[in-house]
């Protein structure tokens, strides 16, 4: 099978770039010899991604139930399901840990910290800390620690943190900063319990920019990244990787050519690509992805998908288009500007190295 045989649009995974940005990841881990790699896999949602980022059934992170069931299902016992529980979801969580799994949970919450010490199933708990993100979490200093700590009891495992805010960051300074602040505010709350009694057997923190550029883990078991492993033009723009390491691509046909405003229509369009904009507060605006020709390299220049319906794309070229290159039905790809959103319509990856030839197809697991 070659790309001219797969229906547009779908996902199209480099496995030579995956392997690549794999590699630097465990690369920058391994600077920290006490440190675990915990691979958050709520964008790649697939076993054979898995068997690469975490090999030999390593620690995981999901951010859904179904991940976790699909995920324990292919042998991964140690998760952390990285999203704030509810207590309507105590039941599936121990219905999958009671197959000798050992999913996490976590929590900022007392009366939810309450609820899981009331249950009968095996539900260890992380209490989530803010480092400076402002979502999920509470303070490390905050006295509202210590009342789910104490709620808890034997269930609580530890302390889990996320600088989301690293994002915002645009130089490796900065996001060493963030890193610090974040291991900081993460050792501080995991030895407040152990001021209780209590020893916290996880110390987990993590986002793609404080794990490459943290210089020091200390106190920290475990870092959680995820979308180092596909890219994206986002985080091609605040330097976690190069333009050249987006590992994933959505497949796309012209549908129409508008030469009058130097423009063709696709077949992806909001739904293919998701309408995220993440790079509107990089340094260039990139719209909803930049179409590429069909092998995936950057041969119409900055050529930005400047408007999406749900299944139109617009592409306008900041330099003349080269149409006789573009007939309809040709095939471009299209760079996400989000990886993890662009990606989550889709059931599937058509997987290549580095040329027409579909070697692969890998599964992923969607839904709630």
């Amino acid at each position: 099978m070659k790309l001219d045989d797969l229906h547009t649009p779908c996902l199209v995974l480099e496995l030579g770039i995956l392997k690549r940005n794999l590699a630097r990841m465990a690369d920058a881990v391994a600077r920290h010899p006490s440190l675990k790699l915990r691979p958050h896999m709520k964008t790649a949602k697939s076993l054979a991604v898995a068997a690469l980022a975490a090999p030999d059934h390593g620690p995981i992170t999901v951010s859904t139930i179904a991940e976790a069931r699909y995920f324990a299902g292919g042998g991964y016992r140690d998760q952390i399901y990285a999203v704030d529980i509810t207590p309507q979801k105590l039941d599936a969580i121990a219905a999958i840990n009671a197959q000798g799994n050992d999913v996490k949970i976590i929590t900022d919450d007392p009366e939810v910290a309450s609820a899981i010490a009331a249950h009968p199933g095996i539900l260890p708990t992380l209490i989530e800390v803010d480092c400076g993100e402002g979502r999920g979490g509470i303070a490390s200093d905050s006295a509202v620690l210590a009342e789910i700590a104490e709620r808890l009891g034997a269930r609580c495992a530890g302390i889990m943190t996320h600088a989301g805010h690293s994002y915002a960051e645009r130089s490796e300074e900065g996001m060493r900063k963030v890193a610090e602040a974040e291991r900081a505010g993460a050792v501080l709350a995991a030895e407040r319990l152990r001021g209780m009694g209590i020893t916290p057997r996880v110390v987990s923190a993590g986002s793609s920019p404080t794990a490459l550029y943290g210089q020091s883990m200390a106190g920290i078991t475990d870092i959680r990244a995820g979308v180092y492993m596909f890219g994206d033009l986002f985080q091609g723009q605040i330097g976690t990787h190069g333009m050249e390491d987006i590992a994933v691509t959505v497949l796309s046909a012209v549908t129409s050519r508008k030469q009058d405003r130097n423009a063709v229509l696709i077949d992806a369009g909001g739904i293919a690509l998701s309408k995220d904009r993440s790079t509107q507060a990089a340094p260039k605006d990139l719209g909803f992805g930049v179409m590429l020709d069909r092998h995936g390299k950057w041969r119409f220049g900055e050529a930005i998908v400047a408007r999406t319906h749900q299944e139109h794309g617009e592409v306008r070229g900041a330099g003349p288009l080269p149409f006789a290159e573009l007939p309809v039905g040709a095939l471009v790809r299209v760079a996400p500007n989000h990886t993890c959103l662009t990606v989550a319509a889709h059931d599937r990856y058509y997987v290549v190295d580095g040329g027409d030839e579909v070697i692969a197809v890998w599964d992923r697991v969607n839904g709630w």
